[in-house]
């Protein structure tokens, strides 16, 4: 069966591309008989407020969404993750890093996708036991992948996009990714990774900006034993500038466009679903 989901994080309102996202996912499971989740990725403790969370259920409804209960709020499964981060670490493949993100900047190649950042250099890699438990004393730190290993353990991996087709998952290239962080038990990567398996989901339906992140995450499927989904990422909708839409866009937020007097059938039409009846 086909199980799809719609996962924002409740940062601010809800805008036009989230409504073409969510209903991108609601008709890939209703075309296939299948079942549509939504899932709140609330891991950040200072972004993300209750207010936007319910502001995004009341944002769905009127526009003509349902979808399975409970929702999974990801604030609430910090044993998952750990537990997930456990495992990696039992294989050897985390270490501490205590780098700022400016000894981070100062050192590190810039990545091909300026939104990744830049790729991080491996400076506390090798640091030796006491080092680490001497520099534990006093600076906060991170739980880094080590991707290298990660990669020889797991060998070659491939997943499947729609659009693409087989895809050979090329994780090296980010470098050593944070996992984990002391305020934020976990990261995107891990939690997205262990939410999928968890729920059953068959078909991630997300934006073409997360396709190249695809191969963390079948990496961490590969060395935590989770199944692999299918993929479709989806165009980005986009203003009539060329811009993608974002948070800070007020005007086309669901709300603003409800007080502004659209219906939910008018909304829907401008995301591209016109003919959708629900």
């Amino acid at each position: 069966m086909t199980v799809t989901r719609f996962a924002p994080s409740p940062t601010g309102l809800l805008h036009l591309g989230h409504a073409f996202s969510a209903l991108t996912a609601y008709c890939a499971a209703r075309e296939a008989g299948g079942r549509f989740l939504l899932r709140i990725e609330d891991i950040d403790p200072v972004r993300c407020k209750p207010v936007f969370a319910q502001a995004l259920f009341d944002d769905l409804r009127w526009l003509g969404l349902s979808w399975e209960e409970p929702v999974r709020f990801q604030s609430a499964h910090g044993a998952d993750y750990a537990a997930a981060l456990e495992r990696l670490r039992e294989m050897g493949l985390l270490y501490p890093c205590f780098c700022t993100r400016r000894e981070i900047g100062a050192l590190a190649a810039p990545q091909e996708n300026d939104e990744a950042g830049p790729v991080y250099p491996g400076t506390c890699r090798d640091l030796s036991a006491q080092a680490r438990e001497t520099l534990a004393r006093t600076r906060p730190h991170v739980w880094r992948l080590d991707m290298a290993r990660a990669c020889a353990r797991a060998g070659a991996l491939f997943w499947h996009d729609a659009a693409k087709g087989e895809v050979r998952a090329d994780p090296a290239r980010f470098g050593d990714v944070v996992l984990a962080r002391k305020d934020v038990p976990t990261s995107y990567h891990l939690s997205v990774t262990v939410d999928d398996a968890l729920q059953g989901v068959t078909c991630v339906t997300r934006g073409e900006d997360l396709f190249a992140a695809t191969d963390i995450h079948r990496l961490l499927q590969a060395l935590l034993g989770l199944p692999t989904p299918r993929y479709r990422h989806h165009a980005l909708l986009r203003d009539a500038t060329g811009r993608r839409f974002a948070k800070r866009d007020k005007a086309l937020t669901l709300r603003s466009l409800r007080e502004a007097g659209k219906t939910p059938r008018d909304v829907r039409a401008m995301a591209g679903f016109g003919d959708l009846s629900l």
